[in-house]
């Protein structure tokens, strides 16, 4: 199917519009995927704020140059790309893209920027491995208050330890 150049133009306009808000993209191939499955993998997609577009990969490639993202001319997908484009959380394109294609093998991953570097199949395998930021600060979270409730249990247990004390004294005497 042909496209006319000013559909073309618009393609680049909207791709490079969501490439230079994005913190992360992840390309995907999608060959083989059924409708239905398609409509699932955006579904989760999206309700996480992240964007699941397709395009002729020339478009996408004139969309990253347009934003100034290094390595363009050498990327080479074979097959039809869709880019997964995330807003909000650098790890979540590659975390829900690998999650999506554990459960369907049609979805390969190919790649993917993150801070306008390239990351290859591996390395967004690995760093959809790692936790999501709000997990992250949990973690941090913890880590910072456990000196601080194991303070607390140090003190409660010498408590603990003289009302022991005390208690046994009164059964004692009775």
């Amino acid at each position: 199917m042909t496209i006319t150049k000013q559909k073309k133009k618009d393609i680049v306009k909207g791709l490079t519009e969501k490439f230079s808000k994005s913190k992360s993209i992840v390309f995907v191939g999608f060959q083989g995927l059924t409708v239905a499955e398609d409509e699932e993998l955006r579904a989760k997609l999206r309700s996480e704020n992240i964007d699941y577009k397709v395009a002729r990969k020339t478009l996408i490639k004139r969309s990253l140059k347009d934003v100034n993202i290094e390595g363009v001319d050498d990327l080479n997908f074979e097959g039809p790309i869709g880019a997964v484009v995330g807003y909000d959380d650098e790890v979540a394109p590659a975390r829900l893209a690998n999650e999506y294609a554990k459960t369907n093998k049609k979805l390969k991953l190919f790649g993917g920027y993150v801070s306008n570097r390239y990351l290859d199949k591996s390395q967004i395998k690995a760093l959809a491995l790692l936790p999501g930021k709000d997990q992250l600060r949990a973690q941090l979270v913890g880590t910072i208050n456990a000196p601080v409730s194991g303070f607390v249990n140090v003190l409660a247990g010498n408590v603990r330890g003289l009302v022991t004390v005390l208690k046994a004294i009164s059964d004692k005497k009775e």
